[in-house]
């Protein structure tokens, strides 16, 4: 697994999760939330730009531990956000699924990782 297919596609995450975030903000009214999924959803593509820079194994390593963290920090919150219909089911679905991707992708990035060492 490459790790510029899990950067390409924690960046288009990232986008998403913008664009839901100004619907919450602009349609919705919600705030709070908005704000958490907002860090979380974007943090993902960050550190993992940082793991893809990083002085070590171990720096690698601990990177993309940051942004699968973050990934299960931004499930949660979309679970939320869904089940307090601020979200429906179509959207709730499909971001999800793409977060659950994402954290197949680094979860075998890690492992794979761990195993070369």
């Amino acid at each position: 697994m490459k790790e510029n297919a899990v950067k390409d596609k924690s960046f288009e995450f990232s986008v998403r999760i913008i664009n839901m975030c100004k619907y919450l903000i602009t349609k919705k009214h919600e705030y709070i939330m908005s704000k958490q999924v907002f860090r979380s959803g974007t943090s993902i593509g960050a550190n993992i730009c940082e793991a893809l820079q990083g002085s070590s194994k171990a720096d690698f390593i601990a990177k993309m531990t940051i942004s699968l963290k973050e990934a299960a920090e931004t499930d949660y919150w979309l679970r939320l956000l869904h089940r307090t219909g601020y979200i429906d089911e179509n959207m709730a679905n499909s971001i999800i699924n793409d977060c659950q991707e994402l954290i197949k992708m680094l979860t075998a990035i890690i492992k794979k990782s761990k195993d070369e060492e």
